[in-house]
C-alpha cells in the first residue's frame, strides 16, 4: 500500500513538473513578444510554480522513506520544508510583480499588444491548471501529502490569476493600457494570498501544532473502551503525510500483562478508525480502583513482586484493622532473605492501607526446582493410602476419597485427591475440615510435603 501511494505521488508530481515547464516557457515567450506585464507576471508565477513542482517531486520522492537511526520519526517533514521554501518564493514573486506593475501605472506603460496567441496561451494555461489542480488535489487527499496539497493550492490560484490576466488583455485590446498593469497587481494579490495560506499551514506542521479535532476524536473513541479507567493525556502532531498520536491511559492495576496488551491493541485499532493512517503510541499507568477490597490490594501488591499470598483474612476490632495471610517464597532462600521479602511486602501493604493496620504473615516454602522421579513403589503407595483411609474414618464430614495421586520429589511425597463433603456445609467449615485432614495425614506420614484436597458437594 505504501509503495502504491508513493508511486502515485511521484507520478502526479512528475506530470506537474512537465506541465509547469511548458507553461513557463510559453508564457515567457508570449510575454516578451507582446510586452504584456500581466502575461510576464504570469510567466514569473509559472516559473515559481515550476520550481515548486520540482521541489515537490523531490520532496515526495524522499519524504516517504522509512524511519532510520538518524530520523526516528521518518522523513515526512521534507515535504514541509519544501512547502516553506515555496512560500518564500511566492512572496518574492508578488513583490516583484507589484513593483513592476506600479511603475507602469505611474506612467511607464510600455508597448503592450494583445494578439490572438496572447489570448491562446492564457486560455491553454487555465485549462492545464484546472486539470493539474484536480489531479494534485485528488492524490493529495488520497495520500495525505502536504507537498502535493501545496502544489494543488498553487495551481488553483493560477486559474483565477490567469482569468484576471485574460480580462486585462481584453481591455488592452480595446485600448485601456493600464488594465494590464492592474491585472498584474491582482495576480500578485492572488499569489500573496496563496503564500499566506500555505505558509500558515506549513509553519503549523513545523512547530508540531496538533491537527484540528484529532485529540477530541481520539478521546471520544478511547473513553468508550472497556478497561480504560481514564485518559491522562493525548498528544497529536503532523509529520508529512502522517499523524503521530501519543496517548497515556490508566488501567486497573490488577490486570495481567496479557490483558493490558489486549486493551492497548483495542485502543490502537479504534483510533485508526477515527484517524486513518495514524502512528500510535500508547502508555499505560496502573492505578488502584475504589472498588478494590483489602484482599485484592494485598494480592496485587504481592503479585507486583512475583510473590504468592493466600488464606488472606481481614477483620476489624476496636476500630483497628487486622490482616493475616500466608506468604509463599522459594525454599532455596535463607531465613534472612525470606524474612526480608516478607518485611518488604509488609511495608508496601502498610503504605497502602495506612499505619493503623496490624499485619501477621506466615511464610511457607515453595519448591524452587521440582524434579519428578519415577512413580512411587507399591509399598510407599500402600502406606500413604492406608493413612488416608485412617484419617478419612476419623473425620466424619469427608467421605468417598477418590482420584488419589501420589508423586515423589527427592525424598518427599506430594499427595492430591478428591473427596465429598455435605453440600449444606459452609465454605469456611469445609476449608477448616480440609486443613485438619492435611494436618492429620502429615502426622501419619511425616515424609508428606504437600497435600492438595479437592472437595466436591455430596
Amino acid at each position: 500500500m505504501m509503495s502504491s501511494n508513493h508511486d502515485q505521488k511521484k507520478n502526479v508530481a512528475l506530470s506537474s513538473v512537465a506541465a509547469g515547464g511548458v507553461l513557463t516557457i510559453g508564457k515567457l515567450v508570449v510575454g516578451m513578444l507582446t510586452g504584456s506585464m500581466g502575461i510576464l507576471s504570469e510567466a514569473a508565477h509559472s516559473l515559481l510554480d515550476w520550481v515548486a513542482a520540482i521541489m515537490t517531486f523531490f520532496a515526495v520522492k524522499f519524504g516517504d522513506q522509512p524511519a532510520d537511526d538518524s530520523h526516528p520519526y521518518g522523513h515526512g517533514k521534507i515535504e514541509s520544508v519544501s512547502a516553506l521554501i515555496e512560500t518564500g518564493l511566492l512572496f518574492i514573486t508578488s513583490a516583484w510583480i507589484i513593483f513592476e506593475a506600479s511603475k507602469r501605472l505611474l506612467g511607464e506603460h510600455g508597448n503592450v499588444e494583445a494578439p490572438w496567441y496572447a489570448f491562446a496561451v492564457v486560455i491553454v494555461s487555465i485549462i492545464i491548471d484546472i486539470s493539474r489542480s484536480r489531479a494534485l488535489s485528488r492524490v493529495a487527499k488520497a495520500t495525505n501529502s502536504q507537498a502535493l496539497e501545496a502544489d494543488a493550492l498553487h495551481f488553483s490560484s493560477d486559474i483565477y490569476s490567469s482569468a484576471v490576466v485574460l480580462i486585462g488583455l481584453v481591455f488592452v485590446r480595446f485600448g485601456v493600457m493600464g488594465a494590464d498593469a492592474i491585472a498584474a497587481v491582482v495576480v500578485a494579490l492572488f499569489v500573496t494570498l496563496a503564500g499566506y495560506r500555505l505558509g500558515k499551514r506549513t509553519i503549523d506542521v513545523l512547530v508540531d501544532k496538533a491537527p484540528e479535532g484529532t485529540a477530541e476524536a481520539v478521546r471520544e473513541v478511547v473513553q468508550k473502551i472497556e478497561g480504560v479507567v481514564q485518559i491522562n493525556s493525548v498528544r497529536a502532531r503532523p509529520l508529512g503525510p502522517n499523524i503521530f498520536v501519543e496517548l497515556s491511559i490508566a488501567v486497573n492495576r490488577k490486570f495481567s500483562l496479557e490483558k493490558t496488551r489486549e486493551i492497548i491493541a483495542l485502543v490502537k485499532s479504534n483510533i485508526l478508525v477515527a484517524v486513518p493512517g495514524a502512528e500510535i503510541t500508547v502508555h499505560t499507568e496502573p492505578i488502584r480502583l475504589d472498588s478494590e477490597t483489602i484482599l485484592d490490594r494485598v494480592q496485587t501488591l504481592a503479585a507486583k513482586h512475583n510473590l504468592v499470598v493466600h488464606d488472606i483474612v481481614a477483620d476489624t476490632l476496636d476500630n483497628k484493622q487486622f490482616v493475616s495471610y500466608d506468604l509463599e517464597v522459594s525454599d532455596i532462600l535463607t531465613m534472612t532473605d525470606a524474612h526480608d521479602l516478607a518485611t518488604m511486602l509488609e511495608d508496601e501493604i502498610i503504605n497502602e492501607l495506612g499505619d493503623d493496620v496490624e499485619l501477621n504473615s506466615h511464610i511457607e516454602p515453595l519448591k524452587h526446582d521440582a524434579i519428578l522421579s519415577s512413580n512411587v513403589n507399591a509399598e510407599e503407595m500402600k502406606q500413604i493410602t492406608t493413612a488416608i483411609t485412617t484419617v478419612d474414618l476419623e473425620i466424619k464430614e469427608i467421605s468417598q476419597v477418590h482420584n488419589v495421586l501420589v508423586r515423589k520429589i527427592e525424598d518427599k511425597y506430594f499427595v492430591s485427591f478428591h473427596c465429598l463433603a455435605p453440600g449444606e456445609l459452609s465454605l469456611e467449615r469445609v476449608h477448616d475440615v480440609v486443613n485438619h485432614f492435611e494436618y492429620l495425614l502429615k502426622e501419619q506420614v511425616p515424609a508428606i510435603k504437600r497435600v492438595v484436597i479437592h472437595a466436591e458437594p455430596l
